[in-house]
C-alpha cells in the first residue's frame, strides 16, 4: 500500500512538473485575450458538431510526432507559413501534380515528414468525422499542438485556432509564392510584404520567432560569409568544413520553442539577413527588444501574430474539403496512393 502511494504520488507530482505527460486541453474561452474579430466563415466552434473529437484525434498524433523529432514543429511551421502568405491558408501548398507549388524553388525543401503527418491526421480524422475537416484546418490545428510541444507545454501555447477554412481547387500563382520572403531579405522588402498580408511589424517580428526550432542549410545564408564580424566568420568556417551542414537558426535553444531566438538576434547571432536585420532597423528593434526580455509576451504576441495570419483570405474562404487525399483535389482523375514516406 506504501508503495502504491508513492506511486501515485510521484504521478501527480509528475503531471505538474511535465503537463506533457497529461492531456492538455484548451479552456472554453481561449485565447481570453486573443483575436476574437474573425474573418468570413471562420469561428472557434466551428466543428463541434461535426467532428466535436477533432482536437482529441489530431494532439497525440502531433505530439508523438514532435516529442520524436523536435524538427517536426519546425516543419509543420514552415509548412503552414508557405502555405498561408501566398493565397491564404487553405492548403494549397499540399497538392502535388501539375503546376504543384512543391516543385516551385521556395517550397523544395519543405519537410517531407511533417507534409505526410498532415495526410496521416486527415486519415484518422476522416474515418471517425467523415469528410468534415479540410486539410487547410488540420494543418492550423497540427501547427499550433506542435508549438505547444516544442515549447516543453507552457499552457500558455494551448489556445484555440478560427476553425472553417476550405481547401483549395488549385495551386496558388507561382507570383504568389515566389512573393515568400527570402533569408537574404532586407528590413524594408520584409516590412512592405507582410503589410501585403495585412501584417505588422510587430506580426513580422513575433512570427520570425518560429525560427527559434527551425535549421537550414548553407546555401541559405551564404551571403553572410564576407561579413566582419566573429559569428558570421564562425557560420562560414562551419560551412566550409560541411557543406551539407544544416545550422540551427536558434544557436542557444535550438531544441525549445522559446524567446531565447530574439536574445541571440541583439548579440548579433541571428543566422539569416533577414533575421539579423529585425534587431537594428527602428521599425523591429523595439519589438526584438521587447520580446526578447519577457517570454510571455512572446508568447501571447505569436498566438496574435499566428490567428492573423491563419485568417488571410485574398480570394475568400471557397474551395472543397478534399475526402481522398490532402495531396489531391476531389476532382483528380488519379488520387496519389503514396505520400511523402519514401523521400522522408
Amino acid at each position: 500500500m506504501a508503495s502504491s502511494r508513492a506511486i501515485l504520488a510521484l504521478c501527480l507530482f509528475a503531471t505538474v512538473l511535465c503537463p506533457a505527460l497529461s492531456r492538455p486541453r484548451p479552456l472554453p474561452n481561449l485565447p481570453v485575450d486573443g483575436p476574437r474579430n474573425l474573418a468570413n466563415g471562420l469561428s472557434y466552434d466551428f466543428h463541434a458538431d461535426s467532428c466535436p473529437n477533432l482536437v482529441d484525434i489530431v494532439w497525440p498524433i502531433v505530439e508523438s510526432a514532435v516529442l520524436g523529432e523536435i524538427a517536426i514543429a519546425a516543419g509543420l511551421l514552415r509548412i503552414f507559413f508557405h502555405d498561408c502568405f501566398p493565397q491564404g491558408c487553405d492548403a494549397s501548398v499540399l497538392l502535388k501534380g501539375t503546376d504543384s507549388e512543391l516543385d516551385l524553388p521556395p517550397n523544395l525543401t519543405l519537410q517531407p515528414r511533417a507534409l505526410q503527418l498532415i495526410e496521416d491526421i486527415r486519415v484518422k480524422v476522416h474515418a471517425a468525422c467523415g469528410a468534415t475537416v479540410s486539410c487547410a484546418d488540420i494543418l492550423t490545428l497540427a501547427t499550433r499542438d506542435a508549438v505547444f510541444v516544442a515549447g516543453q507545454s507552457e499552457v500558455f501555447y494551448f489556445y484555440e485556432m478560427p476553425l472553417g477554412r476550405f481547401d483549395s481547387l488549385a495551386p496558388a500563382n507561382s507570383s504568389d509564392v515566389f512573393a515568400l520572403p527570402q533569408s537574404s531579405a532586407d528590413a524594408n522588402t520584409l516590412i512592405d510584404s507582410f503589410k501585403t498580408r495585412n501584417l505588422e511589424p510587430i506580426d513580422l517580428v513575433a512570427l520570425s520567432g518560429a525560427h527559434t526550432v527551425g535549421k537550414a542549410s548553407c546555401a541559405n545564408f551564404n551571403n553572410r560569409f564576407s561579413e566582419d564580424s566573429d559569428f558570421a566568420r564562425k557560420l562560414a568556417a562551419n560551412c566550409s568544413s560541411d557543406a551539407n551542414r544544416l545550422q540551427d537558426l536558434d544557436v542557444t535553444t535550438p531544441i525549445v520553442f522559446d524567446n531565447r531566438y530574439f536574445g541571440n538576434l541583439l548579440e548579433g547571432k541571428g543566422v539569416f539577413t533577414s533575421d539579423q536585420v529585425l534587431a537594428t532597423d527602428g521599425r523591429t528593434q523595439w519589438a526584438v527588444q521587447g520580446l526578447a526580455q519577457n517570454k510571455w509576451w512572446f508568447y501571447s504576441q505569436f498566438r496574435d501574430s499566428l490567428v492573423k495570419l491563419s485568417q488571410f483570405q485574398p480570394n475568400g474562404n471557397v474551395g472543397e474539403v478534399r475526402r481522398n487525399s490532402c495531396f489531391a483535389t476531389n476532382g483528380q482523375s488519379s488520387l496519389l496512393e503514396e505520400g511523402f514516406a519514401a523521400s522522408a
